[in-house]
This record gives structure tokens, C-alpha cells and sequence, in this order.
């Protein structure tokens, strides 16, 4: 009886086996011939600034020292070091030694001489505060003792050291872009040349301004840069796609001649910047194909695969 019942349930597990389907095979000239996995543009035409990126620091050029108008007490310190201050702001209290002597016996006698002896010391221009002298409510000053330094912020400027090569591009007149830290960008012209060089980098440094009322700290990298020139309806690719030998002596792009296949093409370059670069030739159509991404190795002829991008 039980061999009974086992001999349907073969019959199911053959019948079941046999129903499957056999695996696909691979293709030999796949696994043979890879193909790497690009991206492609097309030419495109317009202008390119040759950009020279330089590096400078902040710097203050004019400075407001803050002194005592009387010998005092100092009762109170508004301000704090780096802070940034407009022009009336009250940075100290101060409270003259007969008013401290008399206390508050003084405004019994007179009433108008209820405020006498308090000294309120505003600032004289609109800054931040780059030295604080006297921070200790409680302390005596003399007449003239220095209580804080006010660097002006209309005197911000950019020590910008230029290669002096490259000093002809940032006389004085001339226009640059600052980028801060934070990646905000501000106009800015070059305004004086100093006399010092660096002497290990053969640097002179020239001082920039820009035009509005920023409040930054003092020593602060940025950016700078200067457009040395720029031409216009010129061939333009992005830098990704251009690729070149060690001594970035020879440049060449990989161009596709069908839906698989990449072969090189030596160019000469133009200007670049950190986005784009001009291609002065050969002549590109408009329909080429240029490789963007996945071209970093290729080797003429290489076989290719496009997965994204402009067919």
C-alpha cells in the first residue's frame, strides 16, 4: 500500500524537474570583450575666462584706539574681544573718583548733579573690536589709558600675494572676485602695491577692497580670483572629459565613432577654469559624441557602454 502511494509523488517530482527551464548561457564575447560603462556630451560653444586662483588674508587698515576721557572707575564693559560694533555704540562706564567718594549723598544735595561723574565711552566708527585692554569692571584708569582698539570695517582689506609675473594682471584699478570660506563671493578691486616681496615665494602682496562694510576677523584665508582673459565662440567641453599624460604636456579626448566603440583624439587646449575648458582643435560636429565620465584608462578603440548622457 505505501508503494502505492510513493509512486504518484515520483511521477510529480519528474514531471516538476522537467518543466524547468535550462539556465541561459553567457555570451563568450561578452565575457571575453568588456565594455566600460560612460557617460557622453556634446561640444558646446561660448567663452571661458582663464582664471588665475590666488590665496590672501584679511587685514584692517586703519584702527581707532579707544582711551579713558577722565580718571575713573571702570562700573561697566559692553563689548567683548571680536565683537562687531557700529559707530555710538557704548562700549564703557565709567565712574569718576569724587563721585565715588561722595556716593549717593551727591544727588541729595543737587539734583542736577544726578548724572555727574558718569562717563559713557561710545565709538567712534564702526568696526570690531580687535584688543580689549580693560575687561574688569572695578578697575581704576588714568586719563588716556588705552581701554579697547576699534579695527574700522570701512578699512577692510585683502592681502593678495601675486607671483610677480602675474602683477600686471592686479594693478591697481583692476577687478578680482573674493570668495570667503563660506563660499560667498564678493567683487572687489585691487587698490595699492606694496614694496615688500616674499622672498621664498617670490610673492608681492597688493591690497584689494571690496565695497561693502563686511565684518570678518582678521587673518582670514580666501580665495582670489582674476580673469587674465577670456575669448568668445570658442569650442567647450568640461574639464572631465579632457585627459592628458603625466607632464600635462599632451591632451586628448575619447570620441565615440558608433554606439560601442571610443578612439582617441589629441587636441590642443585654450583657456580652462575649474568647470570648462576651450578646444582650439580640431573642429568638432555638433552630433560628436565625447566621453565624460568612465574615459579615466580607456585605450583607442576601446569598447564602450552608454548608460546616461546624450547619445
Amino acid at each position: 500500500m505505501k508503494k502505492l502511494i510513493y509512486i504518484p509523488i515520483l511521477f510529480s517530482v519528474v514531471f516538476l524537474i522537467s518543466c524547468k527551464t535550462a539556465p541561459k548561457e553567457l555570451d563568450e564575447t561578452e565575457i571575453l570583450n568588456p565594455k566600460s560603462i560612460i557617460e557622453v556630451v556634446a561640444i558646446k560653444y561660448g567663452t571661458v575666462d582663464d582664471e588665475l586662483v590666488l590665496s590672501a588674508t584679511t587685514v584692517y587698515l586703519k584702527r581707532n584706539v579707544v582711551t579713558a576721557s577722565i580718571p575713573a572707575f571702570i562700573t561697566n564693559v559692553r563689548v567683548k574681544l571680536g565683537d562687531a560694533i557700529n559707530k555710538g555704540d557704548v562700549l564703557f562706564e565709567l565712574e569718576s573718583k569724587e563721585r565715588r567718594a561722595l556716593g549717593s549723598n551727591m544727588s541729595k544735595l543737587d539734583t542736577s548733579l544726578v548724572n555727574f561723574g558718569l562717563i559713557k565711552i561710545r565709538a567712534s566708527a564702526s568696526g570690531i573690536i580687535s584688543t580689549l585692554d580693560k575687561q574688569q569692571p572695578g578697575d581704576y584708569v588714568l586719563e588716556g589709558t588705552q581701554l579697547c582698539t576699534i579695527a574700522e570695517s570701512s578699512d577692510l582689506a585683502f592681502q593678495v600675494n601675486v607671483p610677480y609675473e602675474f602683477t600686471s594682471f592686479a594693478k591697481p584699478g583692476k577687478t578680482c572676485v573674493i570668495q570667503l570660506p563660506d563660499n560667498t563671493t564678493h567683487s572687489a578691486e585691487f587698490i595699492k602695491s606694496l614694496t615688500a616681496m616674499n622672498a621664498l615665494a617670490q610673492t608681492q602682496t597688493i591690497l584689494a577692497k571690496v565695497k561693502e562694510n563686511l565684518f570678518l576677523p582678521e587673518n582670514m584665508i580666501v580665495k582670489v580670483s582674476i580673469v587674465k582673459g577670456s575669448t568668445s565662440n570658442k569650442q567647450i567641453l568640461p574639464k572631465t572629459c579632457i585627459l592628458s599624460d603625466e607632464m600635462m604636456k599632451e591632451f586628448w579626448v575619447m570620441k565615440l565613432i558608433n554606439d560601442s566603440t571610443a578612439i582617441k583624439i589629441p587636441i590642443i587646449i585654450g583657456n580652462k577654469n575649474t568647470i570648462s575648458s576651450e578646444v582650439i582643435s580640431p573642429q568638432f560636429e555638433p552630433n560628436d559624441r565625447i566621453i565624460s565620465s568612465g574615459n579615466y584608462g580607456l585605450a583607442d578603440t576601446a569598447l564602450v557602454k552608454i548608460v546616461v548622457g546624450k547619445q
